[in-house]
Formats: C-alpha cells, sequence, structure tokens
C-alpha cells in the first residue's frame, strides 16, 4: 500500500508554499501593464527565471523516491502518476513568471527595465551573461593571490618595523616573520 502520510505532508507543505506566493500576487495590482510588459522583457533578456526550470521536475524526483521506497512494488503506478499530475502542474508555471515580474516592476521603472533589455539582449549584454561568470571567477583567484601576496608584505614589512622598534637586544615579537639574510 502507498504510504499516504508522506504524500500528505508534501501536499500541506505545497500548500503553505503556494499561499505565500499567491497572497503577495494578489497584492501586486498596483504595477501596471506597461511595467509588467517591460519587466518580462527585462526578465527574459536576463534570464532571471532560468533557474527555476528545474523546481516542478526535481519535486516530481524527489516525490517519486520517497513514494517508491515506502512502497517498491507500485513502482510504475507512481511514477506515472506523478509524472501524469507534474504535467498538470507545469502550467502554473506562469504564476512565477508573473510574480517575478511584479517584483522587477515594482523594483524597477519602465525606463530602467528597457535599458536593462536593450543592453541584455545586445552582444555585449549577452557576452556579459554568457562570459561573466568566468570572468568573475578569474577575478576572485586574482584576488587570492593578490591578497596572499599583501598578507606575506604586510606581515615582514610590520615584523621588521616592530622587531628594530622594540629594541635591538630583545626578543623578537613572537608570531612575527624575521628576515634572513639574502644570500
Amino acid at each position: 500500500m502507498i504510504n499516504f502520510a508522506g504524500l500528505g505532508r508534501t501536499v500541506a507543505a505545497s500548500a503553505i508554499l503556494l499561499s505565500t506566493v499567491m497572497i503577495p500576487a494578489l497584492q501586486a495590482q498596483d504595477v501596471s501593464d506597461e511595467q509588467l510588459k517591460a519587466a518580462r522583457a527585462a526578465i527574459a533578456a536576463v534570464g532571471a527565471t532560468n533557474n527555476f526550470d528545474n523546481i516542478l521536475p526535481n519535486l516530481a524526483e524527489r516525490l517519486k523516491t520517497t513514494l517508491i521506497q515506502s512502497s517498491p512494488n507500485h513502482e510504475d503506478l507512481i511514477s506515472t502518476t506523478i509524472d501524469a499530475k507534474a504535467l498538470e502542474l507545469a502550467a502554473r508555471r506562469s504564476d512565477l513568471e508573473r510574480e517575478a515580474a511584479t517584483i522587477y516592476a515594482k523594483t524597477f521603472t519602465v525606463e530602467q527595465l528597457n535599458a536593462i533589455s536593450t543592453f541584455y539582449n545586445s552582444d555585449a549584454g549577452k557576452k556579459l551573461l554568457n562570459d561573466g561568470p568566468i570572468a568573475s571567477r578569474e577575478m576572485l583567484k586574482a584576488a587570492d593571490i593578490w591578497a596572499a601576496g599583501i598578507s606575506r608584505d604586510l606581515n615582514a614589512a610590520a615584523s621588521k618595523e616592530l622587531n628594530a622598534t622594540l629594541t635591538a637586544g630583545q626578543q623578537p615579537v613572537p608570531g612575527t616573520v624575521t628576515e634572513t639574510p639574502a644570500q
């Protein structure tokens, strides 16, 4: 027999999640059609919601795994049922797009949204979307190398100054780097 307790918890969690999405959508009616149109264009240009495409398939797979573990004899029925229900729910993806457009419309002016769309639809904007993460990763590497060098040089310079100031005859400051004679 299928374990319906797990399914019930999943349905309850989904209902709570949907209520948190739908309530703000009802409050978003102060956004004009022009703002929403510009926001949708900006979202499409930036690909702001592309990462959300896998939410429903991932949830469906997770639910399949949970239910099949509970009732392995019904694997085919569980898979078929969940796939069918997930396809029925796929149409609700537009609710998320609408919510995202509302958020963008409230965050940016129509002029800003149009500028965002124009830029990200340009060759430079497309290049930034494609290669920006690579450039950011390389910059982080460069910053790490630079920070290591700065740390080394700061420690050496401060140690030298502190050791010279504290007295030539006393022990060096603990934890500082002392210079080694040049060879």
